[in-house]
């Protein structure tokens, strides 16, 4: 079995019923949906790092991170490659410093915006979204 180290990055903007939530498009391999900025942590890099530039790479924001959310476990059947894959992903809360929304050129997103929450739900997105969100929603939930 493979592993996938991945981080992310939860940003937000607005508050109340205006809150809304950045996230890029993925589209990879006939697979796609809304998701979490970030990605697959590099060998030797530091997680908080890996988030920092994934989320630039796919947004062209300058992120600044302000707390470890969580880790979580899952163990995919088949990835992509055909083979089974235990995807670790460590979800960090970041906020905007810098840079313009740009959509990445090249990569596995088509697109980024920012989605009002109270839509998100409508949106075809991966499960990661819907566990972040959880995290906005009750911060002294346990890790899992």
């Amino acid at each position: 079995m493979r592993m996938r180290v991945a981080a992310y990055a939860l940003i937000t903007r607005g508050e109340g019923d205006a809150r809304e939530i950045l996230l890029p498009h993925w589209n990879e391999g006939g697979m796609s949906g809304w998701t979490l900025p970030g990605g697959g942590v590099e060998p030797g890099e530091h997680p908080a790092d890996g988030a920092v530039r994934e989320v630039k790479e796919e947004t062209g924001y300058d992120v600044r991170l302000t707390s470890l959310l969580g880790v979580d476990s899952a163990v995919v059947p088949t990835s992509l490659r055909g083979d089974e894959m235990q995807a670790l992903r460590i979800l960090y809360r970041a906020e905007v410093i810098g840079g313009e929304l740009t959509v990445e050129v090249d990569g596995t997103t088509d697109d980024v915006a920012w989605h009002p929450l109270s839509s998100v739900r409508q949106l075809r997105h991966v499960h990661a979204v819907d566990w972040a969100i959880r995290h906005l929603h009750d911060a002294g939930s346990p890790l899992r």
